[in-house]
């Protein structure tokens, strides 16, 4: 099998976290990172400043977001020395549609581990995205729920087709959740890819 960093990318209540934990269980020799596992270390950073928890605010996209993303990413590529499969679930919403990001992590996974980027992007209908948020029942849906519309629109769900390389079947790979059967589908069809089946 060849080495492989994958990437799980979805926007908001598209099911990605499900549906990175669901393909951990399902692939063999695999590492499995959450970027949020990181969460009790950068609200430390909020303590020590006195700054209010925010993790959508001025002081997180200043100081410590990109802080996670690059530490996640190099804890994934530590984890590619001792196994095959490495799987981040983690956003990426705005480096996935950075074409400069993503060459230059290909060129770092194919130059320095012999492996290769699998982007898999969590595609979801609408009304289900609604009801995720719903079921969650998180503070932070709040204003999205109401809102929903208007916040909907204000989202990119559209998919980051400028990571396809016509050769590479793994350097975007579409997994449908929007139902059971899509599910079970996208499932069956990106294990077998991830696995180079």
């Amino acid at each position: 099998m060849e080495k492989k960093l994958i990437i799980v990318s979805a926007p908001p209540a598209s099911g990605k976290t499900y549906v990175s934990m669901k393909l951990a269980e399902n692939l063999e020799h695999v590492v499995y990172l959450d970027k949020d596992s990181l969460v009790p270390l950068s609200n430390v950073a909020y303590k020590v400043t006195g700054q209010q928890l925010d993790r959508e605010g001025k002081f997180f996209k200043e100081n410590l977001r990109d802080v996670e993303y690059d530490v996640i990413l190099e804890m994934a590529c530590t984890a590619l020395k001792y196994e095959d499969l490495v799987l981040i679930n983690a956003p990426f919403t705005s480096e996935v549609r950075n074409p400069s990001w993503i060459d230059s992590l290909r060129k770092k996974l194919k130059e320095e581990y012999h492996a290769r980027l699998a982007v898999v992007w969590v595609i979801c209908d609408p009304s289900m995205v609604k009801q995720r948020m719903i079921d969650r029942n998180s503070p932070r849906d709040v204003y999205k729920i109401k809102n929903f519309d208007t916040w909907f629109a204000s989202q990119d769900f559209s998919i980051p087709s400028n990571l396809k390389i016509d050769d590479d079947p793994c350097s975007l790979i579409l997994f449908n959740n929007s139902g059971d059967k899509e599910f079970e589908k996208s499932m069956k069809e990106t294990v077998a890819l991830l696995e180079d089946k």
